[in-house]
């Protein structure tokens, strides 16, 4: 039996039936339509307060250190994880935990931004009088430009709405949209402003796609030592073919008296000796290897070396050191393993 719910404006809704597609779409639609709305006034109301706001986080001796209550509060730590991932070292402190103990984590030398939209929330304003004694300078991020918060501030950011999204005009959504896309505002322009890139945003996410993109290099996934495959210039062809077996890369490198690679025996020149009826148990590796074999630096990327590989339309690299010589080997099962391509 269907279960009929009672919706706040009193009408009935049958639980699992259809909704209205129009209507909810409709909504829909105008919530996105007032956030935006209200981000572009926001876009129009920037001025020098902003700047100053970026040159205090720019010159920040400490860290930066943000904090908000409820809605404000999530909101917060997003723009302190933002921060943190661009270059700026950051965190989020609670305000109600930061009066128990935790503005002992606070120093003269950090920047906080408190965020409260109507500016008057107990915890913040609670913590506002020792952050000053300690030293701190404050960046006020509030809807209210006559709030005790922004009396209080260094330097205040409106982040004022006229609407809520909401459609009981209750719940925080336009405001926090506009709080949120002010903080972003504020880490990229810090960002740029120390001239931060891709690699130094890849250093702190070591764990994700990009990290892995741009800070694996080839000696940290290449084969050394004994996992090398190789074999002097006069070795047989035999002899190749059971050093090949052995490192289960599917080639073998030949190299000089002083270990330089002058060459390079691969699964496919074996199945081209074969349909050129070479006989496997007389040959000299050297009749049949690849000669001027492809090598690539061992402190080169290892994005690098996959594209180098899908330039030549080959599936392994011999690695060399500074001085020419070899120093390791790999393929690109092994770059598919480390997650780089």
């Amino acid at each position: 039996m269907a279960t009929l719910l009672q919706t706040e404006n009193g009408s009935a809704f049958k639980e699992g039936s259809a909704i209205d597609a129009q209507p909810t779409l409709a909504l829909a639609k105008e919530v996105l339509h007032l956030e935006s709305q209200e981000i572009d006034a926001l876009a129009g109301r920037l001025d020098h307060r902003f700047t100053q706001a970026v040159s205090m986080i720019l010159n920040c001796k400490g860290r930066v250190v943000v904090s908000g209550m409820g809605k404000s509060g999530h909101i917060g730590g997003k723009i302190a994880s933002t921060l943190a991932s661009t270059g700026t070292p950051a965190f989020f402190m609670h305000p109600a935990e930061a009066s128990h103990g935790d503005l002992g984590m606070i120093t003269a030398g950090d920047v906080v931004i408190a965020l409260s939209n109507s500016g008057e929330s107990d915890e913040i304003l609670a913590i506002v009088p020792p952050l000053k004694r300690l030293g701190a300078r404050i960046i006020a991020i509030t809807g209210n430009d006559a709030s005790s918060l922004a009396g209080a501030a260094d330097v205040h950011l409106s982040a004022h709405v006229s609407k809520e999204a909401c459609p009981l005009g209750l719940a925080p959504t336009s405001s926090t949209t506009v709080a949120l896309a002010l903080g972003d505002a504020l880490a990229l322009c810090v960002l740029d402003l120390r001239d931060f890139t891709a690699e130094d945003f890849a250093r702190s996410h070591p764990g994700g796609s990009l990290g892995r993109r741009l800070l694996v290099r080839v000696s940290d996934l290449m084969r050394t030592g004994q996992n090398v495959p190789k074999v002097a210039e006069h070795a047989t062809l035999v002899e190749g073919l059971l050093e090949m077996s052995r490192k289960g890369l599917g080639l073998t490198a030949v190299v000089d008296a002083l270990g330089h690679p002058i060459g390079i025996f691969t699964d496919g020149d074996l199945r081209r000796a074969f349909g050129q009826g070479v006989n496997i148990n007389e040959a000299a590796i050297a009749d049949v290897m690849g000669r001027q074999p492809t090598t690539i630096a061992e402190d080169a990327m290892a994005i690098d070396a996959v594209a180098l590989m899908e330039q030549r339309k080959i599936n392994g690299l011999l690695v060399v050191n500074a001085d020419g010589k070899l120093v390791g080997a790999l393929n690109m099962h092994d770059l598919l393993m480390a997650k780089v391509v």
